[in-house]
Parts: C-alpha cells; structure tokens; sequence
C-alpha cells in the first residue's frame, strides 16, 4: 500500500479521529493485522488558532506548506489536511509539493451526489461557514448548494468547536444546540448536513440528526484508503 501524509494537530482530539479511521478502514479492507502505512505532522494549534482569529492566511500558508513538504521529504505518497477549515490555504500546500493533495470537500461532494443530495446544510467553523473556500468548491465543482446556520447559530457553531470539542469536552447540551441548528436548516430546505469540521464528529453521529449525515473526517478518511489501495495495486486514477 501506499503511504498517506497526514497534516494534523488541528486540533489533536480529530486527528486521533483520523488515525484511529485510516487504520481501521484498512484493517476492514485488507484483514488480519495490517494497518494504514503513514505519516502525521503535527502542528502546534495554539499558533494556527491565533494566525486564524489574526486573519493571516498567508502565514498559515507557509506553515502548512512546510508541513507538507516534510511529509513529502519523510516517504508520504499522498498529503491529506485533517482539518476543514485550513482547507482554506490548500493552494499553498498544493504548490508545494510534488505529490497529490486530497481535498476533503472532495470525497464529501461525492457522496453528497451518490445520494442525490443537491441542497446540504453546513456545520463547521465561522472560516468555513462564511468563507467561500469550502462552499465555493462544493458549488463549483460538484454542483452542490450549501446553506449555512443564521449569524447567531454559527456563533454557537463556532465557539462549542473552538472552546470545547478542541479540548476534548463533550457535553449533551451542546449536542442539544446542534441538533436545534441541523433542524433549522432541514427547515430551510436542506437534504442532509456536512459535519464540516473534523471535531464534530466527536459530538454528532447519524443518530444524533435530524438530516443525513455526512461527515467529511470519516469520508475523507475511507478517500484516502481507497487511493493507497488501489495505487499499490497498480492503478493510475488518483
């Protein structure tokens, strides 16, 4: 198989998430003992968090394309970004390396269209939410319209995601909110909601929403696997 490149450490609670995913997806796969070959950078979240609320995405940039390149200089075939959010300088870390970049809004968008889903509500960070880096790429690319919470529901989107879930705090009220906000926007006319940031996973399951849920951690995840595996086997599609 082939080895996956993980930036992570934003925060470390969803990469966890993305490690335990990538090697039990492999395990499912394959059998017996074998995991996912791979490599994680991780980052110090206190410095991404502050450049974040700073606003500079240009630092970020650079330091996400220096994580890139040292996956790519340790024997990474492929670079995954174990965040949503960051996603917003993919253009960065893209121009700096030499081997292929999965974006997470990817392999959501294609299962947004397996399911015939046209119209999906969007839960993630303020950036994500109310940027057009993640919104634009479901739209442009795969012909998807996501809608968005109200201005005070993102607040509330937003500040759970940085001041509990980063820090690894679950807690059924703030499970309460989310489920309020999904069903809100099923009311608004969405087919199913993107868990677009990579912790609320740890908060929402399928069980928990009123919506089909797609969640871009594990779907991202299970994208990556199916390249390594079918790289190793000899295939050429990316």
């Amino acid at each position: 198989m082939k080895t996956i490149g993980v930036i992570g450490g934003m925060s470390w609670e969803s990469s966890a998430e993305y490690y335990r995913m990538l090697n039990g997806e492999t395990k499912a796969r394959l059998g017996g003992h074998h995991n996912a070959r791979s490599l994680m950078a991780t980052v110090d979240f206190a410095e991404i968090e502050a450049l974040q609320r700073a606003g500079d995405w240009d630092a970020l940039g650079v330091l996400m394309a220096q994580a890139a390149r040292q996956l790519e200089r340790g024997g990474a075939d492929i670079v995954l970004l174990a965040t949503n959010t960051m996603h917003r300088v993919c253009a960065a870390i893209e121009a700096a390396i030499t081997i292929p970049f999965l974006h997470i809004a990817d392999p959501t968008g294609a299962a947004l269209r397996a399911a015939s889903v046209t119209r999906v509500g969007l839960l993630g960070t303020r950036y994500t939410m109310e940027q057009d880096f993640y919104v634009g790429r479901l739209r442009d690319v795969h012909g998807i319209e996501a809608i968005v919470p109200e201005a005070s529901e993102r607040d509330d989107v937003h500040r759970i995601i940085y001041d509990e879930l980063c820090h690894g705090v679950v807690q059924a009220a703030s499970r309460g909110v989310y489920q309020r906000v999904i069903e809100s926007l099923a009311a608004r006319g969405a087919q199913g909601v993107i868990l677009g940031c990579t912790e609320i996973t740890l908060l929402i399951g399928a069980d928990d929403s009123a919506l089909p849920v797609f969640d871009t951690t594990a779907l991202h995840a299970k994208a990556a696997v199916d390249w390594s595996l079918k790289q190793s086997a000899g295939t050429t599609d990316a």
